[in-house]
């Protein structure tokens, strides 16, 4: 008989809560795997820490739509969502992490695992080494590491980890970076993994996602599964109760920012604009405009659409953007549009000039 493992009792048996991280890149769908997890959690007691870059906390708006850091009346409930938005959690573990972890460890005998979801820009490894920390490690250890892959961008060729194919394309055009930050990136977060989740794979085809599985596979270790999901729907008996216990073995894990070197992101940029109610339709084409002129990685945000009672939410990666309506307006609550972008090099002005266009003209006094 097929029963779920039982992470509550492994932490009873550790003294330890057992922590997931789930690491990948920008839109490959980690919050959709967050949000399958908590309802599917059946019982268990889940802490929640998610990792924003940029100024809005949108991934944390995301979770408390469906339900998380909320009662059933909707009101916000302290300590079960713990939103880290001042920077790459990587290169704020002393600042910001280690307080919420202490905050947790108070609360030991309410939680039986924390799910921890780390920005797209974050190095997965020394997130994992700060619960080496003496004051960490004696109330917490890493079930596993969970890296998520956007299927069709790494079958596009984007962020993969150089296959064969598109490496030589790329050694081909002198005008292309061998050795781009975000494949070091992608790399980084396979070699800390242990799990990999090929998202989306209900958007590619067969030969597809054996090239993007080869591809993969070969940056693993054997021990290491690897599993396929749409719309991150993958079971929680594989997801949790790995009992890895990450940060012993972290160390050995392949890292191109290994002996001490920072790594920066500052060639990342992020910014808001704040609209008032748009159509919808006009702005998805001035969104799709734009990223195919300017070097946008990601745009998430929401949008009020007039004459409409629930919040529209966005996001789009690349040229590929997907919109449904989350959840209705609250009563007394502001309807505007808010979306975040993040890339590198983006001409911001041009940016705001363009959706700026699409807000309806004031009306002229008489």
């Amino acid at each position: 008989m097929h029963t779920e493992p039982d992470t509550a009792g492994a932490a009873q048996r550790t003294g330890k809560i057992p922590a997931t991280v789930i690491t990948g890149f920008l839109g490959s769908g980690k919050t959709t795997l967050l949000r399958h997890v908590l309802a599917n959690a059946e019982g268990r007691r889940i802490a929640v820490i998610v990792n924003e870059f940029g100024e809005l906390g949108i991934d944390g708006d995301i979770l408390k739509a469906c339900g998380i850091g909320c009662d059933a009346d909707g009101n916000e409930q302290d300590g079960q969502l713990y939103e880290l938005a001042n920077g790459c959690m990587c290169c704020t573990v002393q600042e910001e992490f280690f307080p919420v972890m202490q905050q947790l460890a108070a609360r030991r005998d309410e939680i039986d695992a924390i799910l921890i979801e780390t920005s797209g820009l974050a190095l997965p490894k020394p997130l994992v080494q700060a619960f080496q920390w003496p004051e960490i490690a004696n109330a917490f250890t890493v079930d596993a590491v969970v890296t998520v892959v956007d299927t069709p961008a790494a079958a596009a060729g984007q962020f993969a980890a150089h296959p064969e194919a598109v490496d030589a394309q790329r050694r081909a055009d002198p005008n292309l970076d061998h050795e781009s930050p975000l494949h070091e990136l992608f790399e980084d977060q396979l070699g800390a993994a242990d799990l990999v989740v090929l998202n989306k794979c209900d958007q590619v085809d067969g030969a597809a996602l054996a090239r993007v599985e080869a591809m993969v596979r070969a940056e693993l270790p054997p021990e290491v599964k690897l599993v396929h999901a749409t719309e991150g729907r993958v079971p929680l008996s594989v997801l949790l109760g790995l009992q890895r216990a990450a940060e012993t073995t972290i160390d050995q894990r392949p890292s191109h920012h290994d002996h001490g070197e920072d790594h920066e992101h500052d060639e990342f940029d992020s910014f808001s604009v704040d609209l008032p109610p748009l159509e919808r339709e006009p702005l998805l084409a001035a969104l799709e405009q734009l990223v195919a002129q300017q070097p946008v990685l990601r745009v998430k945000g929401f949008v009020a659409v007039p004459g409409k009672p629930m919040r529209l939410l966005v996001q789009g990666v690349g040229t590929r953007f997907t919109h449904h309506f989350d959840r209705p307006w609250g009563a007394g609550e502001e309807r505007g549009t808010r979306l975040v972008f993040i890339g590198q090099g983006m001409d911001e002005a041009a940016v705001r000039t363009a959706l700026e266009a699409l807000a309806p003209a004031a009306p002229v006094a008489a």
